[in-house]
């Protein structure tokens, strides 16, 4: 689609001595020329107003594969912090696949993902990401890898846990989920 161009003029006539009464413009747009008569000239202000406010007003930053990624992960770790397996499940794809941190098993699907995080339902686990990466795929994937630390309650006592962790992040129709999760405990380097 092709932008024409929009030029206005405008003229005034003496109406009164010391009075100006702007009568008309023009407008070339498209190359097609208007002539508009316009006694109080609010078309062109309201026109001219409105150029001006595009003009000046913030562009609007559209999201792309890694942000999208990346807020879904960010989605992912508010919900864990609800303790609630159903909240963190539906920030999975329907047929997901989850290495958990602490399972000896696979979890394929979102009722095994629910099963994998009931253990901390009401807790008052936490998690904080703490390094990431994202490598863009396509439009509709992305990969983010990075070491993020569980705050695990025990004895009403707050035991830290540090993982790392990769995420394969997937577009499924207009929603962003994870298509696969693997976790593990970060080995910290020795002193």
């Amino acid at each position: 689609m092709a932008l024409g161009t929009l030029i206005l003029k405008a003229f005034s006539v003496r109406a009164a001595p010391g009075r100006f009464i702007r009568c008309r413009y023009s407008a070339i747009q498209n190359n097609v020329q208007t002539n508009t008569y316009d006694p109080d000239g609010t078309e062109r202000h309201r026109r001219f107003s409105f150029a001006a406010m595009m003009l000046m007003s913030p562009t609007l930053a559209l999201a792309g594969p890694s942000e999208d990624a990346n807020a879904t992960v960010d989605r992912w770790s508010a919900a864990y912090g609800t303790n609630d397996p159903e909240t963190i499940a539906k920030t999975y794809c329907p047929t997901a696949i989850l290495l958990g941190t602490v399972s000896p098993v696979i979890s394929e699907g979102t009722q095994a993902i629910i099963k994998y995080f009931t253990p901390i339902k009401g807790s008052g686990n936490t998690n904080t990401i703490e390094e990431r990466r994202t490598i863009t795929i396509n439009d509709s994937a992305a990969m983010v890898a990075g070491f993020y630390t569980f705050t695990r309650m025990v004895d009403g006592k707050p035991v830290p846990g540090p993982s790392r962790f990769t995420m394969l992040v997937t577009k499924q129709g207009n929603e962003w989920c994870i298509a696969h999760h693997h976790s593990s405990p970060h080995v910290l380097p020795k002193n």
